[in-house]
C-alpha cells in the first residue's frame, strides 16, 4: 500500500510538468546517463591501454577544440529556426562514430579521431538542449524548467558514471561505450517520436534581427561569471585527487580508494539537492541564485585551502565538497536562466553557445593553470586560496547582472 501511494506521488510530481518538458528531461537523463562514463572514465581506459598522460591530455585537449566548433554550429542552425532536435541529433551521430573508434582504438590516431568526434558531439548537443528548456516550459517558469532539466542531467551522469565504475569491476571497462552508443540509440528514437520544438528566428519573432555588438556587451559580466563558476567542477576533476594523495602541508596524504570516495561525496549530494534548491531558487531573482552559488564556491575552496594547514583537515575537505556541491547545484539552473533573460529575441542560439563555450573555457584552463601551482608548490594551499579569492571579487558581477535583466524585463 505504502509502496503504490510512493508511485502515486512521484506520478503526480512528474505530470505536474507540461509534456513537452518531460519530454526534454527524458532526453537529457538518456544522453547523460550514456555521457557519464565516457566524460569520467575515458582516462581510466586509456591509461589501461599503456597511453601517457600527455597522450591522454593532448586527446582531452583537442575534443575542447572540436566543442567549440561545434558550440558556434549549433547556435548557428538553431537561429536559423531548425527544431531544437537536429543538432542533438547531430550530436548523436558525431557520438556514436566517436564511441565505435574509442572502442576499438588502441593507437594514438584512434583515440585522438574518437575524442574530436567526441568533443563536436558535445557542442553540438549543449546549446540545444538549454535553449529547448523555455520552449519546452510554457505555461510554468522556465526558471522551474531548468531546475528539472538539471535535476535530470545530474541523474543521468550518477547513473552512467556508476555504471561504468560496475563495469570497470568485472574488468569491462572499454564497455562504457556500449553503454554511450546504446543511449544514443534510444535518445535518438525518443527524438523521432517527440521531435524538440523549434527556435524562434529573430524576424519570425517579430524583431529586426540584431548585430553581435549590440546585445554581447550586456551578456559579457554573465560570461565572466560563468568561466570563474564552471572553473570548480574541471577543478574536482583534476587538482582535487591530486591534492589529496598528495596530502597538504599537515594533512596527510590519502590513499586512492579514500580519495575516490571522497570525490564521490559532491556528485552523489549535487544528484539528492538538484531538484530541491533549483526549485527554491526559480522562485527568486537570477541575482539571489548566482549569489549563493558564488558564496559556496568560494566559503568552500577557502575550507580546502585551510584543510592543508591542519592535521585533521580531512573534515574540512569533506564539510569543503558539500559546499561545492550546493554552490553547483544553485548556480547551474540560475546561470543558465540567467542568459535566456538577457539574450534578446532570434539570438538564444548564439547566446547559448557563447554561454556553452564558457564550460569549454574553463574545463581547458583551469586544470592546466591548477596543474602548474601544485607543481611548483607541491600542495594546493595557494590554489584553493586563489580560487576563493576570484569567486569572492566575481559577486561585483552580479549587481550589473541584475539591473540588465531587470532592463531587459
Amino acid at each position: 500500500m505504502a509502496r503504490a501511494q510512493t508511485l502515486s506521488t512521484g506520478r503526480q510530481w512528474w505530470h505536474q510538468f507540461p509534456a513537452a518538458l518531460r519530454e526534454l528531461a527524458s532526453v537529457r537523463l538518456v544522453a547523460s546517463f550514456g555521457a557519464g562514463g565516457v566524460l569520467y572514465l575515458t582516462p581510466m581506459v586509456f591509461h589501461q591501454a599503456d597511453f601517457s598522460p600527455a597522450q591522454v591530455g593532448s586527446g582531452l585537449a583537442l575534443a575542447a577544440l572540436a566543442g567549440t566548433i561545434g558550440r558556434f554550429a549549433s547556435g548557428w542552425l538553431l537561429d536559423l529556426g531548425l527544431s531544437c532536435g537536429v543538432p542533438v541529433l547531430l550530436a548523436g551521430l558525431c557520438g556514436f562514430l566517436g564511441d565505435a573508434l574509442l572502442l576499438g582504438a588502441h593507437e594514438q590516431q584512434g583515440y585522438i579521431a574518437g575524442q574530436l568526434l567526441m568533443g563536436m558531439a558535445g557542442g553540438l548537443y549543449w546549446p540545444a538542449v538549454e535553449l529547448a528548456v523555455p520552449l519546452c516550459s510554457p505555461p510554468i517558469p522556465s526558471a522551474r524548467g531548468y531546475a528539472l532539466s538539471r535535476t535530470a542531467d545530474a541523474a543521468g551522469i550518477a547513473g552512467g558514471t556508476l555504471a561504468g565504475a560496475l563495469l570497470a569491476q568485472l574488468g569491462l571497462l572499454r564497455g562504457l561505450y556500449w553503454v554511450d552508443m546504446a543511449a544514443i540509440v534510444a535518445l535518438a528514437a525518443l527524438l523521432l517520436w517527440r521531435p524538440l520544438p523549434k527556435a524562434v528566428p529573430a524576424r519570425a519573432a517579430g524583431v529586426e534581427p540584431m548585430p553581435l555588438g549590440r546585445w554581447l556587451p550586456a551578456l559579457l559580466p554573465m560570461l565572466l561569471l560563468s568561466v570563474v563558476a564552471t572553473a570548480i567542477p574541471p577543478l574536482m576533476q583534476s587538482a582535487l585527487p591530486l591534492d589529496l594523495v598528495r596530502g597538504g602541508l599537515e594533512r596527510d596524504a590519502q590513499p586512492e580508494a579514500i580519495s575516490a570516495l571522497l570525490i564521490g561525496i559532491p556528485l552523489v549530494l549535487l544528484l539528492l539537492i538538484q531538484w530541491p534548491v533549483g526549485q527554491a531558487l526559480a522562485r527568486r531573482s537570477v541575482a539571489v541564485g548566482l549569489r549563493l552559488s558564488l558564496l559556496c564556491f568560494s566559503g568552500g575552496t577557502a575550507l580546502m585551502a585551510l584543510s592543508a594547514l591542519s592535521e585533521g583537515g580531512l573534515g574540512l575537505v569533506v564539510l569543503a565538497l558539500v559546499l561545492l556541491a550546493f554552490g553547483q547545484a544553485a548556480f547551474l539552473p540560475t546561470a543558465t536562466e540567467a542568459v535566456v533573460e538577457l539574450s534578446p529575441k532570434g539570438h538564444g542560439g548564439l547566446a547559448m553557445a557563447l554561454f556553452s563555450q564558457c564550460f569549454a573555457l574553463s574545463a581547458f584552463g583551469a586544470p592546466l593553470i591548477a596543474g602548474l601551482l601544485l607543481d611548483h608548490q607541491g600542495h594546493g594551499l595557494v590554489l584553493w586560496l586563489l580560487v576563493a579569492l576570484v569567486c569572492t571579487l566575481s559577486l561585483l558581477l552580479i549587481g550589473p547582472i541584475q539591473r540588465r535583466a531587470d532592463a531587459k524585463g
